[in-house]
């Protein structure tokens, strides 16, 4: 079969899309395209990235030429199946059903809940927009051949309206080798976080804990969503704990692991968050560190259950800064956490099993 993924927001080299979707379709001995706006058309892994013309510009140019690019060339590829990753791609999905193509939505993010979260929507549209999105997309996905959700919560939710649905979680790719390469007692006394920097993403708790850790650092990498978060942060007084790394590649992100004695994921209380499964806890636990994270009952099973972190309330900094002075100062502990997280992914949360029911799933189509 020949199968295409369309994207309108991701980028090519995208984890989920990409390494761990459209490699392990292809490995499966399925032909696989993957049309992307603002990539490189190329030959990639035995992939084939089809780059269309990118409007840059608002949302709604966005969701308007630019998705019109993707089915243009979703029409032109002339796949059996589309397996497509972004909500506003669902008119591309019904339209490709009236064609009579095999049509998956892969939904990574409980929209709906996620919409009340947007900064960009004055708080009164919130309750609105989210409300209708949910009954535009509950009444869409009954339409399509397949939903795979990206939580069990999100596969509660759809399975719930008796639409077929496989839950394929966003776990490390254990074969990649991400495991520390420092010995416990060469560390740092530093602890990181790597990912989207917000302050609904902790950034504001994480800086206030550490200044009350004033022997220890804090090493962030990645992008502020938001311009003036930066520069507000930065005036905070424990800013000058913090190592900034930006925007780094997965090695660089490697190296900060293997020199942290813990991995930060205090994502707030938002409803969206409470059913997430953060890459970044995985990712942590994959490199044999502990977790400190927020409180969530998901998060606070999983954590628990396996030994292997602390679970925070994610809006108390000084509860955050207690378990970064635990862990410190208890570093046989601190080692023992980090190695039963590596085991919990080898045994548990790998992608190599998911990867297997997607397969499984696909030759049912």
């Amino acid at each position: 079969m020949k199968i295409c993924h369309l994207t309108s927001v991701h980028p090519a080299t995208d984890i989920r899309i990409f390494n761990k979707e459209c490699i392990t379709l292809r490995i499966a001995g399925f032909k696989v395209d993957f049309v992307v706006p603002g990539a490189t058309s190329e030959f990639v892994g035995g992939i084939q990235i089809h780059g269309v013309e990118k409007i840059e510009g608002s949302r709604y140019k966005r969701m308007t030429h630019t998705v019109r690019r993707v089915f243009e060339k979703a029409l032109e590829i002339d796949a059996d199946i589309y397996h497509f990753h972004d909500p506003e791609l669902i008119p591309v999905g019904l339209k490709l059903k009236k064609k009579n193509k095999i049509v998956i939505y892969d939904v990574h993010e409980d929209v709906p809940r996620q919409i009340l979260t947007k900064k960009w929507l004055p708080g009164y549209s919130k309750q609105i927009v989210s409300f209708i999105f949910e009954m535009y997309e509950n009444i869409s996905v009954k339409k399509f051949d397949l939903i795979v959700a990206a939580t069990p919560h999100i596969e509660e939710r759809f399975k719930k309206l008796k639409v077929r649905t496989v839950n394929v979680n966003n776990y490390p790719i254990q074969t990649v080798n991400v495991e520390s390469n420092v010995s416990w007692s060469n560390k740092k006394d530093m602890v990181c976080y790597a990912g989207g920097l917000s302050a609904l993403r902790g950034m504001n708790e994480m800086i206030d804990a550490i200044e009350l850790q004033p022997m220890m650092k804090l090493g962030i990498a990645g992008r502020f969503s938001v311009n003036n978060e930066r520069e507000t942060v930065s005036q905070k007084k424990g800013w000058s704990q913090v190592i900034e790394y930006g925007y780094v590649d997965q090695k660089t992100v490697k190296e900060i692991y293997s020199e942290s004695i813990a991995g930060l994921v205090l994502l707030h209380p938002m409803p969206s968050y409470l059913v997430s499964l953060p890459v970044k806890m995985f990712e942590y636990m994959s490199a044999g560190i502990p977790v400190i994270a927020s409180d969530f009952p998901l998060w606070k099973e999983i954590i628990n259950t396996n030994k292997c972190g602390i679970c925070v309330n994610p809006l108390n900094p000084e509860e955050i800064a207690k378990a970064i002075s635990y862990l410190r100062n208890n570093p046989t502990e601190a080692e023992e956490m980090g190695r039963n997280g590596r085991k919990a992914i080898e045994n548990i949360y790998n992608w190599e099993q998911e990867g297997e029911k997607l397969v499984e799933v696909y030759k049912t189509l």
